[in-house]
């Protein structure tokens, strides 16, 4: 992003007929939330002179009253393109801070610029590529989202089957206008279901694009009379959508993962591997946070269900892989875009670094379909199994220190408590299936 000064902006405000200006942040659950204030107020959001009752947002603290500022970073300003151009709304990304100007610890952009920090104090950088995936579905007569397709493409298929594909064209011209670097898009294997790739980027500059590209795909489905959604697992039959993350780790500059070793790793690739491996199991309830993500990463379907790492297996849960320029990467297949992208992108660079630091090794390779194995086999292997559920996954993430180390003792502890009680919720539930299954039989 570009480095803008605040004469710059007001000058670009002037010219461009902007009128409204969002002042965005995003909450604990990865959810984008702002005010609006007319362009005549810019000067007073650009000095942080806005605040918010933050006691009302969404894991934020509720024991008490306490106000937050709201501080603009100028290089996320842009214009939205999909809101009227007479009379434009421009939009910041902003930080939460606290009165005297510091950072609120608990905001997920600053838990991440904290990590940042910390790897590039021992000389890293994370750099990162998601491959986000989500369906677009009919809406019903009053507007309201169904999970219904007539569409019956399948991967990299074209128009006239792909009825999704000026849509996605459309979402692609939308965050080229801001300045966003699109590698590619496709139709997915599920009918209805796209995946957008995008470019290599630092870590923060990458999260914020998501949370830009979630909005801006959702409101352009939404001009076709379409619901796009990135629930893991919106349909039974069918895969469920995910973000895999490529990752490459920077030094001096220099992708430091690969070396033509035997595996294609080096010493720190193969230590940074190690230790996404070693806390996976902790890091999996920020990964992937909704009861329905469980839904997702069962056998059967593409998504992983298992801790394997490999360089040909697609069912491994980390793969290794020859990006297109040559360069090695590490693939990351188990988050879904549900997840909140400051907070999984800390929590792997925390792992992988907590990896180097104390050396870690990889398990073997897995060079075998993984569904092949049965329950035996993988014990004797020692092949771990991802959580099944929320429930599990809220356990380990309590059971790894590094996540409270990543995330802040505060965080992760109100983190904990929100999920279990939308654990506790679902499980008070009564299911369709479970009526079918149950109630003339017992």
């Amino acid at each position: 992003m570009e480095n803008f000064s605040k004469a710059e902006i007001l000058q670009m405000v002037e010219e461009e007929d902007v009128e409204f200006i969002r002042l965005q942040f995003t909450d604990m659950f990865g959810a984008l939330k702002n005010i609006a204030i007319p362009s005549s107020q810019l000067m007073r959001a650009m000095d942080n002179g806005y605040m918010i009752d933050a006691s009302s947002v969404e894991g934020v603290l509720r024991s008490r009253e306490m106000e937050l500022y709201l501080h603009p970073d100028l290089s996320t300003f842009t214009i939205l393109p999909w809101r009227p151009q007479q009379g434009k709304v421009a939009r910041f990304l902003c930080d939460l801070c606290l009165e005297d100007g510091q950072p609120y610890p608990e905001s997920p952009r600053s838990i991440l610029k904290r990590s940042v920090e910390k790897a590039k104090s021992m000389g890293y950088t994370l750099q990162m590529n998601p491959e986000c995936e989500f369906f677009l579905f009919h809406t019903d007569d009053n507007g309201m989202p169904t999970t219904l397709t007539h569409e019956q493409a399948g991967y990299l298929d074209t128009s006239p089957v792909d009825l999704g594909e000026n849509a996605r064209r459309d979402i692609i011209l939308t965050m080229e206008e801001m300045g966003y670097e699109i590698v590619s898009s496709h139709h997915e294997i599920a009918p209805a279901q796209h995946e957008v790739d995008f470019a290599f980027d630092n870590l923060l500059e990458t999260a914020d694009k998501l949370m830009t590209f979630k909005v801006a795909v959702r409101t352009i489905a939404k001009r076709y009379g379409l619901h796009a959604t990135f629930m893991p697992k919106p349909r039974v039959e069918v895969n469920g959508s995910g973000m895999h993350l490529n990752m490459r780790l920077l030094k001096d500059g220099n992708n430091i993962l690969g070396n033509g070793s035997e595996n294609g790793l080096s010493p720190d690739g193969e230590a940074f591997l190690a230790g996404l491996l070693d806390h996976i199991q902790g890091m999996t309830a920020v990964m992937n946070p909704l009861v329905n993500s469980y839904k997702r990463l069962v056998p059967g379907f593409e998504a992983p269900s298992d801790v394997t790492w490999s360089r040909s297996q697609r069912t491994a849960l980390a793969r290794v892989l020859q990006g297109r320029d040559g360069q090695t990467q590490v693939e990351l297949r188990s988050p879904d875009a549900a997840a909140n992208p400051y907070l999984v992108f800390a929590l792997c660079l925390e792992a992988g670094l907590d990896g180097i630091k104390k050396g870690r090794k990889l398990p073997a390779e897995l060079t075998e379909n993984l569904r092949r194995l049965s329950c035996e086999e993988k014990e004797a292997r020692g092949i771990r199994s991802l959580p099944e559920n929320l429930g599990e996954a809220l356990k380990g993430m309590k059971e790894d220190p590094l996540v409270e180390q990543a995330l802040g003792e505060k965080f992760t502890r109100r983190y904990v408590r929100y999920k279990k009680e939308e654990w506790k919720k679902y499980m008070e539930q009564v299911s369709e299936w479970e009526l079918k299954e149950y109630l003339y039989k017992v």
